[in-house]
């Protein structure tokens, strides 16, 4: 199995990275575009079947690692 997760910064708190990305699109002549967010996506491959476990141990990983559950939202794919 294979899960995939999407960590975002949660509305309302700065993202830097995202100002700096849409400003460098406007430089680079792009337009027609609102506010930049940035960021991530994980991919983990893992052992067994039971999706419903696995999603479990993923939202484990996510809330004591891979986001920062203070300022980031993250959503979780399990796919067979």
């Amino acid at each position: 199995m294979k899960a995939k997760i999407h960590v975002t910064l949660k509305s309302g708190v700065l993202d830097p990275q995202g100002k700096a990305v849409g400003h460098a699109l406007e430089a680079l002549g792009f337009d027609g575009f609102g506010e930049v967010r940035q960021g991530k996506y994980i991919e983990i491959d893992l052992a067994g079947s039971d999706a419903e476990a696995a999603a479990a141990k993923i939202d484990a990983m996510c809330r004591q690692l891979l986001a920062n559950i203070v300022i980031e939202n993250y959503s979780i794919e399990i796919e067979n």
